[in-house]
């Protein structure tokens, strides 16, 4: 999958999501404050990861799969010092936090690896 190609399809995840966290906050009022900063700061940092991930699939070679697996070990790393670094400044609800944080974080992985795995494919 080329870049152009995921940008779009993030773009559009990223703005279905961002949707859908709207219309649950204007019925519910259940989103952690702060909660765009966090949004984005998954979103970048899926993006970072991606793009990492890409390049090393594209060169080859024996290191580009644990370039992959590093890239993304390394999202997992920063993102849970995101999480003891917000939790330290906010005291919010951890259960409303938790699933927040981790039902986009999890949704943005599950998009990079399935983005990634198209680009692992044995062409036709």
């Amino acid at each position: 999958m080329s870049l152009k190609k995921f940008l779009i399809q993030f773009g559009i995840l990223v703005l279905i999501l961002a949707v859908v966290a709207l219309l649950l906050d204007s019925a519910y009022t259940i989103l952690v404050p702060k909660f765009w900063i966090i949004f984005g700061f998954l979103g970048v940092l899926t993006l970072l990861a991606y793009i990492t991930s890409n390049v090393a699939i594209k060169t080859g070679g024996d290191l580009s799969v644990y370039i992959l697996l590093a890239a993304i070990f390394i999202k997992l790393i920063v993102s849970l010092f995101f999480v003891v670094f917000y939790l330290k400044i906010y005291k919010v609800s951890s259960t409303y936090f938790a699933l927040e944080f981790f039902s986009i974080y999890f949704l943005f992985t599950a998009f990079e690896v399935k983005s990634l795995l198209v680009n692992l494919r044995a062409p036709k």
